[in-house]
């Protein structure tokens, strides 16, 4: 008599299964850039290649990163690329382990200031399992990192657990999100969540050379405290913005996280910190292998 029991097996990587292209302007740069991704061998991991500038590669991992103040930025060896988060995050958070971004400026298009257009083409296309079992960053004891009242820790759990408040100015206040990126929720609950901005803020930033590429179209803009142009997605759609940049920074680790973050008023700058913190710490991490279920047919013989 046959019955189905239930096994588990080693989650293989994954890439895409065609190349895809993006075009637009860097947020902070204003330059118009065209970028493809294209997928990648196993284990290669997320690669960016300046088209510009003979094919330079930077690999995604936090030896690389630059900047992190409004953005978060890579450098090798004086080459640039800037405002890689959301980018990251769709990888990790739609689970693209292996992929070359081609791109021909120093900025990643901003598109609609979420991660949704590169989901909406990850759905469209479909992605390619590899052979490689895939691992993950298995957190084994706690790392935190606290800044003027300002916090972020990793703790050891099962899924990736995400607990993430922010505190600003109205209309947004004081908002929380609560979740396990490992549900595979975030196609539609964080992927969409949109950058913000207060217009009173506007005249510093480009003074400080940035928000050049920035319009109605690509960010949540916030002026006399109210949105200045259209309605949310979510009624919570800071925070959940605040999440999509947290994946994508942490992508910086190089594999997406098994255990619960949990941040406070952060931002690029503690993310990375915690990526630091957190590699440096040998005893505080494992790669362990990601298990999924399968329904395996078996003939029992009385």
């Amino acid at each position: 008599m046959a019955q189905e029991i239930t096994q588990l097996r080693p989650q293989t990587e994954q890439t895409l299964n065609e190349a895809l292209s993006f075009e637009g302007v860097g947020l902070h740069s204003g330059a118009p850039v065209h970028m493809r991704l294209l997928p990648a061998p196993a284990g290669s991991g997320i690669v960016f290649r300046r088209t510009d500038l003979d094919n330079f590669e930077i690999p995604a991992n936090g030896r690389n990163v630059a900047k992190v103040s409004y953005a978060t930025s890579l450098m090798r060896q004086g080459v640039l690329i800037s405002t890689t988060e959301h980018l990251l995050s769709a990888f990790i958070g739609y689970g693209v382990d292996n992929v070359i971004v081609e791109i021909d400026n120093l900025e990643v298009p901003i598109l609609d200031g979420s991660a949704l257009p590169y989901v909406s083409e990850f759905q469209r296309t479909g992605l390619k399992r590899q052979r490689r079992r895939r691992e993950v960053i298995k957190v084994l004891k706690p790392v935190e990192v606290e800044e003027g009242g300002k916090f972020i820790g990793v703790y050891p759990g099962e899924g990736y657990g995400i607990d993430y408040s922010i505190d600003f100015a109205p209309p947004i206040g004081r908002s929380r999100f609560l979740g396990d990126l490992a549900t595979g929720a975030y196609a539609h609950l964080i992927a969409p969540a949109r950058t913000f901005g207060f217009k009173e803020d506007e005249p510093m930033l480009r003074n400080m050379g940035l928000i050049r590429g920035v319009s109605d179209a690509c960010a949540i803009i916030i002026g006399g405290g109210e949105v200045q142009n259209g309605d949310l997605r979510f009624a919570d759609e800071f925070v959940r913005h605040k999440v999509l940049d947290l994946i994508g920074d942490l992508a910086l680790a190089g594999r997406r996280m098994e255990g619960r973050v949990v941040a406070e008023r952060a931002g690029h700058a503690m993310h990375t910190a915690l990526v630091s913190r957190l590699m440096r710490d040998r005893g505080a991490w494992e790669l362990a292998p990601v298990m999924e279920e399968m329904q395996e047919p078996v003939t029992a013989v009385a």
